[in-house]
């Protein structure tokens, strides 16, 4: 049975922790997914092959959040060319 994530990272909310947060401070979005896949792993001794399903929903995250961080940027580069 496929696992998703719950976090939206492109959720208007994560967008404006991420963009208020100071610049030394790191923010994973996807934070809730990474740690389903390590209590996974805890759960299934090291057996990587019982927590595939954690980790693509981890990878789709991620996907998610860095495609909207590149459109972002690409929205913002082509408003200051204005």
């Amino acid at each position: 049975m496929p696992v998703t994530y719950t976090e939206n990272p492109t959720d208007p909310k994560v967008t404006a922790k991420f963009n208020n947060k100071a610049s030394s401070q790191y923010f994973d979005p996807c934070q809730e997914a990474a740690n389903r896949s390590l209590k996974c792993l805890h759960r299934n001794p090291g057996d990587k092959d019982m927590c595939t399903d954690y980790f693509q929903a981890y990878r789709d995250c991620k996907k998610k959040w860095i495609e909207e961080r590149k459109e972002e940027k690409r929205r913002q580069t082509k408003m200051s060319l204005w």
